[in-house]
């Protein structure tokens, strides 16, 4: 279920220190019931998770459409993303954050986890298009549990061109592609900048 957005910002995360410079895009709560210690089964699964392989066909059909489109227009190399063309937010990251345990490795998800608390984690991915963070919560429930919140952060990347055709690694603007296809058939270096 969609949250308002002071769901997130209203609440003392540490990822907030980091993403000043970030637009909050989605808060959720996630149907993840549990007590005060399962966040790290929450973490597990969500770092273990492969959307492309789930049980939803339209879920499966939306992500291989989405790696399609980004392989034929060049949005996840490894040239545009983390460390390369974006530098990771761990370089932000305070002392007690760098020394605390990072998180999981993605299995399938090309995300990077930034850190893990005992109730806070937050991943991070880039492409040509964005810089964008997953932030998942552990917060009380109205039912004297917990559940899971994720929010979305999101920097565009780019071109000012590039920020104003589509969110989110929407496919930009028609004429956008026809020079990149033009350059890329001429031998140009560089595409998209």
């Amino acid at each position: 279920m969609r949250l308002p957005n002071a769901a997130h910002s209203s609440r003392p995360w540490r990822i907030h220190e980091l993403t000043r410079d970030f637009r909050l895009e989605d808060v959720w709560a996630l149907p993840t019931p549990g007590g005060p210690d399962d966040f790290p089964r929450l973490v597990q699964g969500i770092a273990s998770g492969d959307p492309s392989q789930g049980s939803s066909r339209a879920v499966r059909t939306l992500f291989a459409i989405r790696w399609k489109i980004g392989e034929l227009l060049g949005w996840d190399g490894p040239e545009a993303g983390l460390g390369s063309r974006v530098p990771t937010l761990r370089d932000r990251l305070p002392a007690d954050l760098r020394d605390a345990p990072s998180g999981p490795d993605f299995e399938a998800l090309p995300f990077t986890s930034l850190y893990l608390l005992e109730d806070e984690w937050a991943a991070e991915i880039a492409n040509r298009t964005m810089h964008g963070v997953m932030h998942i919560g552990w917060v009380p429930d109205q039912t004297g549990g917990y559940r899971g919140q994720m929010a979305v952060l999101v920097k565009p990347n780019g071109t000012a061109r590039d920020r104003l055709h589509g969110r989110d690694q929407a496919v930009p603007a028609p004429d956008r592609l026809r020079a990149d296809a033009a350059r890329d058939r001429a031998g140009v270096a560089g595409g998209r900048r």
